[in-house]
């Protein structure tokens, strides 16, 4: 196997285009190791990706045994608790979960929540040096947003808050095995911590998504015990995640380049057109989760074999040169914007309009708050997370300006 990329390199996160043009230059699926992973075939090109993702009969997240393609030999058995959910489940048990969690999506009417997303989002703005200047835009700002509204979505109390930061940092330090049994005991907390709050709501009743998938489960026993553990996790871990790293990184482009700071500034109206080219050039989920290839077949170019493991790399997908005109440049006036960061097929990401609303009131209350904000150190300065698979930045030091 030649040569590849570090996936969790500095190099690599500050400019992934470089790093994925070589690896497009081997074929449109090229055979990398993986950390954690392992030995595993990747897609290098928009079609290649789509293509897989779509085809859930012949790559599927379980083998016929139900063993989750992603887990390992060495790792606990309260990972594939946790890990039982949605997103790692094959027909007709992945519609099944997915059908009560939107059915219960759609009875909280995510977009209905804008207006009040937004004055978290100027709430927060407003207290960002509050605790002295320059001030982290990944901490004070960029993770407190998501984690308070999925709070609120899921009927959590917004004075655990503290702890779901907590869990979250921890869970963002995921380079290798030993950071993976580090990680253990803040995961152990996290799972207990959310069964507590399912058996509390079970007595004693509640609010927001907690209660109406408690509710589900009285009425027609469509999930597990342990799968409502899982599906909790998911929504709190996903629900905030990947829309930290989403708004700061996309702080930090605009930071880095005051005409596209002046072009979005000019008519807020463009928020939308600009969180499309965000997510395609910032690309927070780097890959999909793993695959088993279930019967012989030619993706690429390449005859994979039964039992191969298979992961989509979306941000290879999404600066494919044939699906996109200058995926290296950022647009922000770019149509059509054919990105895959929210997946394609059965797994497209089930929060991906709460993803952008809060993506959008995120940027317009911190740049219509301050209007002078500006990066504390240069651009090359700052550093970005080395786990693999997420790109985030690690801290994004701001001043308000003068």
């Amino acid at each position: 196997m030649t040569s590849q990329p570090d996936f969790s390199s500095e190099n690599f996160n500050r400019d992934p285009v470089a790093g994925i043009a070589a690896l497009r230059a081997r074929g449109q699926i090229v055979e990398v190791k993986f950390p954690i992973v392992g030995r595993v075939w990747l897609t290098t090109t928009y079609d290649t990706a789509t293509a897989m993702l779509k085809d859930s009969a012949t790559f599927t997240l379980r083998k016929e045994d139900g063993e989750v393609a992603g887990l390992r030999w060495w790792m606990p058995k309260s990972i594939a608790t946790v890990a039982n959910n949605m997103l790692t489940m094959d027909e007709p048990d992945h519609t099944r979960l997915r059908s009560i969690v939107d059915e219960a999506f759609r009875r909280r009417a995510v977009l209905d929540m804008e207006p009040h997303i937004r004055a978290i989002a100027d709430r927060m703005a407003d207290e960002l040096f509050a605790a002295g200047t320059p001030a982290d835009i990944v901490q004070r700002y960029a993770r407190i947003l998501p984690v308070s509204v999925i709070c609120e979505l899921l009927g959590l109390p917004l004075a655990d808050r503290p702890k779901f930061i907590a869990w979250a940092n921890a869970m963002t330090q995921l380079r290798s095995p030993i950071s993976f049994l580090r990680m253990m005991g803040s995961l152990s907390k996290m799972r207990r911590y959310l069964a507590e709050q399912l058996q509390s709501v079970r007595e004693k009743g509640g609010k927001g998504l907690i209660a109406e998938l408690v509710q589900v489960e009285k009425e027609g026993g469509r999930i597990t015990p342990d799968e409502m553990v899982s599906m909790m996790f998911l929504l709190l871990a996903a629900g905030s995640e990947t829309t930290t790293h989403l708004i700061s990184g996309s702080v930090f482009e605009l930071l880095r380049d005051p005409a596209r700071r002046d072009w979005l500034e000019a008519d807020w109206s463009r928020i939308s057109l600009a969180i499309e080219e965000f997510l395609r050039f910032v690309s927070p989920v780097q890959f999909t989760k793993p695959r088993y290839v279930r019967r012989e077949v030619e993706l690429g170019g390449v005859r994979l074999k039964k039992g191969d493991r298979v992961m989509a790399m979306l941000a290879a997908a999404n600066v494919d040169p044939a699906a996109h005109e200058h995926p290296e440049k950022m647009d922000l006036e770019r149509k059509p914007n054919r990105h895959v960061s929210f997946g394609t097929g059965i797994h497209f990401c089930l929060g991906h309009q709460l993803a952008r609303i809060e993506a959008a009131c995120a940027l317009q209350a911190l740049f219509t708050r301050w209007t002078r904000l500006q990066l504390a150190v240069k651009p090359e300065q700052v550093r970005w997370r080395g786990r693999p698979g997420i790109r985030a930045i690690d801290k994004l030091p701001v001043v308000a300006g003068s």
